[in-house]
Formats: structure tokens, C-alpha cells, sequence
């Protein structure tokens, strides 16, 4: 299975401050990667719980006695857990990106590339795809999550467009969406457009900004203090959410303060700014230059 370097793999494993007997939590397990070089730094007593709700992933599962890899969403972190009687962890990591397996295989659909079955679903028992969506939303749903969720300057125009489409058949593979709205990609920009076109309907199907922002909220749960928190984002919207709960504990990034001023929040930033490769990493992959490595510590 061809799955990616691990984009700024030290930086990371860094943040992550590992302690040889901690617990810990890989919440994106993908090609392992991540996950082999926490165990690299784990003594005897460690544990590292790992999290893919992709199946396909379960092929890469580390043979490690302190290891378990779990097929599910990382939004039910917690409870899975402590069904595997882990009540608190020492840190939690997550990589927020598809995995290149996901790009290279074609019925998935998540390639513009690639022609295959408009599918897009990071875990397959889910049942609504992205066919399912493209061909019953509305034109107001189809441009509110193409504005909001592929940021594209013209949303309500390829909306427009997905739906004229569809009266005449129904859109069903990678390709026929791209036909679709051929229109309206701008001249030289057509993959740039496409590709925010795709991440729209990745974000929608998955519902991976909730998912996300439940994971940030369990982490506090399930963290001692002191414990680490190292998330790695690839657009602004995730970022944002990032950012601003590691700043304020919510996602409005607004600060509530107790009667004497003093804020009130369940993480610090250990590095204040975004951490972002370096020169070297990017001239060996490509799949860094959009990424943001945020890492905060919980508070006592």
C-alpha cells in the first residue's frame, strides 16, 4: 500500500515530549508512520492506543505487544478508550491529512485525477457518498458548502452547475463531476479549483469539522496535566479551529476570564506560532507545504 512520508515527523514526535512509560495517542494512524516513531521513543511499561476509521488501514497495524490499532472514528476517542481501560493519556497526535493511499486508489474517489465512483467516504460503513450528495442537495446547500468548506470564489456558479448537470443524468464518477463544472474552473488554475471543489465534499460527507472539534474537546478530557497535544492541519479551516481552541478552549477563540481577569483556559500553546517545514522537507515532499503543526500543553 503506498502511503506518504510523514510530513515534519520530528517536529512532532518534539512536540509530543515523550515520556518512556506514557500513554499515548496516534488519532490518524494511516500508513504508521507517526505511530512507529512514537514507539521508537516508548519504554517497556509505554502504550500507544492508534486511531483509523479507514479500514484499509488495518493492513499497516504495527506487531508491537504495546501497541493497539482501533478502526474507528477519532471522534469516540474517549469512549473507546476506556473500553480498552485507558482513563487518561500523556499525549495525543493527529495528522489531519488524506492519506496518499487514499489519492492513489482510484473507486474511492478522492483523486481529481483519477476517474472512479464519486465516493469520498473515509470509512466505507458510513452510507451517504458523495454521488449520494452532489445529486440530492439543494442549490443553496451546494453553495454554502462550497463556500464555506472548498472556499471557492465561485461557489454559487459551479452550484449552479452540479445541478444543471444532474437534470440531464445523474452525476456518478470523479470525472462526470469534473465535467460538470468545466466552466467555471479558471484557466491554468483548473486543478486548484477542483481540488477545493473536492475537499467541499470530503469535509461535508466525513462531517470532518465536527469530528474535529470533538477530538480537540476529548483531548482535554483524557490528558493529565502537563500532557501534550500536537495537532497538523492542511487548510485554514481546520487550522482556525485549531487555533483558536488552543487559545481559549472554544472555537470562537474568544478568552472568558474569571471574577479576577485571569483566563480561563484548559491548554497553553507551547510554540505560539504555527510550526511549518523546513526548505529541505519541502523539496522532498510536496504534501508539506500546506501543513501547520500546532502543539499545546494542559494546564493543571
Amino acid at each position: 500500500m503506498g502511503y506518504h512520508l510523514p510530513v515534519m515527523l520530528n517536529e512532532c514526535i518534539e512536540g509530543l515530549n515523550i515520556r518512556p512509560d506514557g500513554t499515548y495517542v496516534d488519532a490518524t494512524f494511516g500508513g504508521g508512520g507517526h505511530s512507529r516513531a512514537i514507539l521508537s521513543h516508548l519504554g517497556e511499561g509505554g502504550r500507544l492506543i492508534a486511531f483509523d476509521q479507514d479500514a484499509d488501514a488495518l493492513e499497516n497495524a504495527l506487531d508491537d505487544s504495546r501497541f493497539t490499532l482501533l478502526n474507528e472514528n477519532f471522534r469516540h476517542m474517549k469512549s473507546f478508550l476506556r473500553l480498552h481501560g485507558v482513563r487518561s493519556v500523556d499525549g495525543v497526535l493527529a495528522d489531519l491529512g488524506v492519506s496518499s493511499h487514499q489519492f492513489d486508489v482510484a473507486e474511492r474517489g478522492f483523486s481529481t485525477r483519477l476517474n472512479g465512483e464519486l465516493d469520498l467516504r473515509m470509512d466505507r460503513r458510513q452510507e451517504t457518498t458523495a454521488r449520494d450528495l452532489v445529486n440530492s442537495a439543494s442549490e443553496e446547500e451546494l453553495t454554502r458548502m462550497l463556500r464555506l468548506y472548498g472556499e471557492l470564489p465561485n461557489a454559487y456558479q459551479m452550484a449552479k452547475a452540479i445541478c444543471r448537470a444532474r437534470m440531464e443524468k445523474e452525476i456518478v464518477t470523479t470525472f462526470d463531476l469534473r465535467d460538470a463544472v468545466s466552466r467555471h474552473l479558471p484557466r491554468g488554475m483548473e486543478n486548484k479549483y477542483l481540488a477545493m471543489l473536492f475537499q467541499a465534499l470530503r469535509i461535508e460527507v466525513n462531517g470532518e469539522l465536527d469530528a474535529l472539534k470533538e477530538m480537540l474537546q476529548q483531548s482535554v478530557d483524557v490528558l493529565v496535566s502537563g500532557g501534550r497535544l500536537v495537532v497538523m492541519s492542511y487548510h485554514s479551516l481546520e487550522d482556525r479551529l485549531v487555533k483558536n481552541f488552543f487559545k481559549a478552549g472554544n472555537f470562537e477563540g474568544e478568552v472568558n476570564k474569571d471574577f479576577y481577569g485571569n483566563p480561563i483556559v484548559p491548554l497553553k500553546p507551547v510554540v505560539r506560532k504555527a510550526v511549518t517545514a523546513s526548505e529541505e522537507e519541502l523539496q522532498v515532499n510536496s504534501r508539506a507545504r500546506s501543513a501547520k503543526l500546532r502543539v499545546a500543553e494542559k494546564l493543571s
